[in-house]
């Protein structure tokens, strides 16, 4: 398994926006430097009031598949 950490604030009103999209992804920037795409559905138990936003891990099995992903700090 691969673990990515990366920080993310997105507002209410634009993660809503992304949700509404069908297939959506929002790109990040892992801590060691490259790019990710992750599906916004995946974030949205971590949506609040606030938007989405926190330090997050990012686990993928051996095969690049998405295993979870928490929300270590807010």
């Amino acid at each position: 398994m691969t673990d990515f950490y990366f920080r993310l604030n997105i507002s209410y009103q634009a993660f809503e926006q992304l949700y509404r999209t069908p297939n959506t992804v929002i790109k990040v920037r892992e801590e060691a430097g490259r790019m990710l795409q992750i599906p916004a559905m995946r974030f949205v138990p971590f949506f609040s009031q606030l938007g989405v936003r926190g330090r997050f891990q990012l686990t993928l099995t051996d095969n690049n598949k998405f295993e979870k992903l928490v929300l270590l700090e807010q």
